[in-house]
C-alpha cells in the first residue's frame, strides 16, 4: 500500500506539469489552431519563471516571500508563454502561414530561448541558479495542514501535493465551466468548428484566435514553470523538460479535448512516466516505459475514429487557416 501511495504523489507531482501544457493547448485547439510548439512554450515558462522568482529573492534579500516569489514565477511564465504564442498567432492568422510547420520553428525556437536565458544565469551567477531552502519549501510544501496530510493513506493521496496541483485542477473546472456553460466559451468552440458559419453570425473570428491562442500559450508555459520549481527543486535543468511538450500534445488527444478529463488523465501519463522508477521490471528497458503514454494514446486515437462519434472528434478545423475571402 505504502508503494502505490507512493507512485500516486509522485504521478500526481509530474503530472501536475502535463496538466497545464494539456489545459493551455486545449484552450488553443478549440479555437482551430494546432500549436505544436509546446515544448519551447514550456522550456520559456521554464527558464523565465525561475528567472522572476531568482532575480526578485535576489533584489528582496532575506525580506524574499514565499507567497510573492509563486506569484512572480507564474506571470513571469505566463508572460512568456503568451509573447511566444503571440509570435505564432500572428504568423498563422494574420500571415496565414502553415500551422504545422509554424509550431515546429515554435519549438525550436522556445527551447532555444529557454537555454539561453537559462544558461545566461548560470554564467552569470558563476555556475549555479537556485532559489534559497526557504522559497524552495514554499514552491515544494502542501498548503493544507500536516493533521489532514497525516490521515492514513487518503491524506498523502488528497492533500500533500504542491498550490500549484490544486490551481490546475481549479484551472481545469473553470475551463469546462466556459467551454460549456458560457456564451463566450460556446462562440469559441464554434470559431474552431466552422469559422466561416462563425464569421457569417457575426462572430471575430481573428479576436478568438488570437486570444485562445495567447491565454492557451501562457497556460502551457506555467506548466513548463512547475516542472523546474517542483521536479527540478528550482534549478535550472533543461535536461528535464525534454519530451514534456509533446507528451502534453499527445494527452490533449489522449482526453478528447475535454479539460475535465486532463485532470485524470494527466495523473495517469504522469505515473506511467514515472513507473520505471517506483516498478521496475528487469527485463523492460526503460525507453519502453517511457513510450507507454504515446502508445495509449494512438489505441485511444484508433478507437475513437472507428466509433465515428462527432463529439470524441478535434474540432472540424483543427490546423486548417480560414480564408474569409473563400467562405
Amino acid at each position: 500500500m505504502t508503494m502505490i501511495v507512493t507512485l500516486i504523489v509522485a504521478a500526481v507531482t509530474f503530472g501536475t506539469v502535463l496538466m497545464f501544457g494539456t489545459l493551455g493547448e486545449i484552450l488553443t485547439e478549440k479555437s482551430g489552431n494546432l500549436n505544436l510548439g509546446v515544448e519551447g512554450i514550456m522550456y520559456m515558462g521554464g527558464a523565465f519563471g525561475l528567472a522572476g522568482a531568482f532575480y526578485y529573492e535576489k533584489a528582496a534579500g532575506l525580506e524574499a516571500s514565499g507567497a510573492l516569489a509563486i506569484i512572480i514565477a507564474i506571470l513571469s511564465a505566463f508572460a512568456a508563454g503568451m509573447v511566444a504564442s503571440l509570435i505564432y498567432s500572428f504568423i498563422t492568422v494574420t500571415l496565414r502561414a502553415n500551422q504545422n510547420v509554424t509550431g515546429l520553428a515554435l519549438s525550436i525556437f522556445g527551447t532555444g530561448i529557454g537555454q539561453f536565458v537559462g544558461e545566461f544565469m548560470r554564467v552569470s551567477e558563476g555556475g549555479y541558479v537556485a532559489l534559497s531552502n526557504n522559497l524552495k519549501d514554499s514552491f515544494s510544501q502542501t498548503i493544507f495542514p500536516s493533521f489532514l496530510v497525516n490521515i492514513p493513506v487518503i491524506g498523502r493521496i488528497l492533500f500533500s501535493h504542491t498550490i500549484f496541483f490544486y490551481l490546475a485542477v481549479i484551472l481545469a473546472i473553470l475551463m469546462h465551466i466556459f467551454l460549456t456553460k458560457t456564451k463566450r466559451g460556446l462562440y469559441l468552440t464554434a470559431v474552431g468548428e466552422s469559422p466561416a458559419v462563425s464569421d457569417a453570425a457575426g462572430i471575430n473570428i481573428t479576436r478568438y484566435k488570437y486570444l485562445a491562442t495567447v491565454i492557451g500559450g501562457g497556460i502551457s508555459a506555467i506548466g513548463g514553470m512547475v516542472y523546474i520549481m517542483t521536479t527540478a527543486g528550482c534549478v535550472w535543468n533543461h535536461e528535464g523538460l525534454s519530451g514534456v511538450g509533446w507528451l502534453a500534445v499527445a494527452l490533449v488527444i489522449f482526453v478528447m479535448w475535454r479539460p475535465l478529463n486532463a485532470i485524470w488523465g494527466s495523473v495517469l501519463f504522469g505515473a506511467m512516466m514515472i513507473m520505471y522508477l517506483r516498478v521496475s521490471i528487469p527485463f523492460i528497458p526503460t525507453e519502453l516505459y517511457k513510450i507507454l503514454p504515446y502508445i495509449v494514446t494512438v489505441i485511444v486515437l484508433v478507437l475513437t475514429s472507428m466509433r465515428n462519434s462527432r463529439d470524441k472528434q478535434p474540432p472540424a478545423s483543427l490546423g486548417i487557416n480560414y480564408f474569409r475571402e473563400e467562405r
